[in-house]
Parts: C-alpha cells; structure tokens; sequence
C-alpha cells in the first residue's frame, strides 16, 4: 500500500512539473518565439525544458505574468495572441526589430503595469484599446514609426506615471484627457508631428517632473500656468511654433532658452517679460 502511495505521489509531482504553465499561456509563448525569430536571438528559449527556465519569462502559479525580451535580437512582428495572456503585468520588448503594428485588442489585458515596445520599428496607430488597461504606470513606445493621433482613450490610465512616445510620426493634437492623467510625472512626445496649442490645463498633472515636447509644430502662447508645476525639474519645448512673451523662469527652465521656429523655419528666443505678474495674452 505504501508503495502504490509513493507510486501516486511520484505521478503527481510529474504531472504537475510537466503541467507547470497553462496550454493557453504555453501555446501564445510559442506563437511568439515563432513569429520573433526565435531560433536566432540572442539568449534561445530551450523548447524542451521547462518553461520556468525560459529566458526573460516568470510566471506565478501556471500563469505567465511577465516577459522581458529587451535588447535580444527579436525580428518580426508581435503576435495577436499576445493579448491572450490575461495575467501579464509587465512586457518589455525594448531595442528589438519588431515590425508590423501593435495588437489592437490591448483591452485583454487588464493586469499590465508596464507595457515597453519601444526603439523598434512598429507602424500604424497606436490603438485606442490601450485606455482600458486600467492598471498600466509605464507606456513605452518611442523611437518607432507610429502615425495617428494619441488617442483620447489614453487619458481613461488613471494610475499612468510614464509616457514616452517621442521620435515617432504622431499627428494631431495633444488630447484634452492626457491633462486629466494627475499621476503622470514623466510626459515625452519629442520630434513628432504634433500640432496646436499647449493647454493651460497642462497645470492640472502637478505631479509632473519630465515635459518634453521639443520639436513638434504647436503654436500660440506658451501658457505661464507651466509655473504652476512645482514638481517640474526638466522640460525641453523648443523648436516649436510658440509665439509672444514668456517669463525668465519659465526661459530658464527650457533646456533651449524656449527657442522656436518662426514662419520662415529660422529659430528664434522667445522674449522675456521682466514683469512676470502682468497678466499676458496669446499674440493669437
């Protein structure tokens, strides 16, 4: 009887070394080491060993729950199934060759805390499914080629604390949500296509320690509620198309002295006022 028991006990423990990642979860793994070129990246996955083994992955109970791919020669492009693994936190994919857009049905992902596709070669828009992951600090997209608008669904991350997105093609105007976003400290949207104005609302993410909007094409007044950001230790919104006066303190703070573009493509410096209490207006 004793000997069945172990018998039991043995065929257990190897059903459950063997079943120690969910088929789902297991499946979409290996959809993305096919889809990525697995069999040439710089650190392999061993298909027949254990999952817990494989580079980059941590699960917790049968659950895949985050994967770290960064810097590690991954070409081709994200497979849809990704949304599948509906106990991600964290996917980092950094400094890759991935190619092709991002998966559109982001909203599966409900658990995602830290979401980084940046400095790849991603296309398309970024989609409006990424304002229902209600639980994402860290949005990395920059250094791709995303076009589109920033979607108005973005200002739906409550709990977002970084947002950079800067050395794409995004278009349009900053979305009046973002301002609502009164986690973020980090907002980075350099050398991109964005047009309009800075809002005052700006003055609404107080906890805000990074603004960088360098090189876009915004215009009007620069709006002296930046002030207002007593948080903020670094911002760069030169090479815009701003206009009129701004103080010295918001002067000092620009890391360019607020150098713009005028309307013949020279840069110019904004003037200073010397009375920085005088209520201003846009030259607009």
């Amino acid at each position: 009887m004793k000997n069945i028991f172990t018998l039991l006990l043995t065929v257990f423990a190897s059903i459950t070394v063997l079943a120690e990642v969910s088929v789902s979860d297991k499946t979409v793994l290996l959809k993305l080491y096919t889809a990525t070129n697995g069999a040439n990246w710089n650190t392999k996955w061993d298909l027949s060993s254990p999952i817990s083994t494989w580079y980059g992955v941590v699960l917790e109970g049968d659950k895949v729950v985050s994967i770290d791919l960064s810097d590690n020669n991954l070409v081709g492009e994200i497979p849809s199934e990704i949304v599948n693994l509906t106990d991600l936190k964290k996917l980092n994919l950094h400094k890759n060759k991935i190619s092709g857009v991002i998966p559109a049905s982001l909203e599966n992902l409900k658990e995602l805390v830290v979401l980084d596709l940046s400095f790849n070669k991603l296309t398309g828009n970024i989609p409006s499914s990424v304002g229902e992951m209600n639980k994402l600090v860290t949005l990395e997209l920059y250094m791709n080629r995303l076009s589109g608008e920033l979607p108005t669904q973005i200002g739906n991350l409550k709990n977002l604390e970084t947002l950079a997105a800067f050395n794409n093609e995004l278009e349009g105007q900053i979305p009046s949500s973002l301002y609502q976003v009164a986690t973020l400290k980090t907002l980075l949207l350099s050398s991109n296509k964005l047009k309009g104005k800075l809002s005052a609302e700006i003055a609404k993410l107080k906890m805000l320690e990074n603004l960088s909007l360098f090189e876009n094409q915004m215009d009007g007044q620069v709006p002296f509620d930046l002030e207002k950001l007593n948080n903020l230790k670094e911002m760069n919104i030169s090479y815009n198309q701003f206009s009129g006066l701004i103080s010295r303190k918001l002067a000092s703070l620009d890391t360019l002295n607020m150098t713009m573009l005028n309307d013949k493509g020279v840069a110019v410096l904004l003037d200073v006022t010397m009375d920085i209490e005088r209520p201003l207006v846009s030259e607009d």
